[in-house]
């Protein structure tokens, strides 16, 4: 059972992360081969810091981050994952792995249709 756990585990970690800033993407390779592309604004918007968590609960609704927007630093925070700090000027939330897998999982936002 033990060993069930620890390949867990590693499927949950990392491999590589890469800040693609020209697409405004970053990029995560997992243990177990999948690949996470997640949008920096998409980053933004999952945001989990009290502030943040805050307007969900009193408005129902999370910040709608401009596509435009960049990843400025990345932090890693121990081993449990990252700090993003954005464009915006905003960092301080702070993304476990397991997060970070989630939100690279959901499925992509519909865009308006074009007049």
């Amino acid at each position: 059972m033990a060993a069930d756990a620890t390949a867990a585990d590693r499927v949950a970690e990392p491999v590589s992360i890469v800040s693609h800033q020209g697409s405004g993407v970053l990029e995560i390779v997992w243990a177990d081969d999948h690949r996470s592309r997640i949008a920096h604004a998409r980053l933004r918007e999952q945001c989990r810091c009290a502030a943040c968590e805050s307007q969900w609960r009193r408005q129902g609704t999370r910040l709608q981050a401009d596509p435009g927007l960049r990843l400025a630093q990345i932090h890693p925070v121990s081993v449990q994952g990252l700090n993003l700090v954005f464009s915006d000027g905003h960092g301080r939330g702070i993304y476990p792995w397991s997060l970070l897998r989630q939100i690279g999982e959901l499925p992509e936002p519909l865009t308006p249709a074009s007049p």
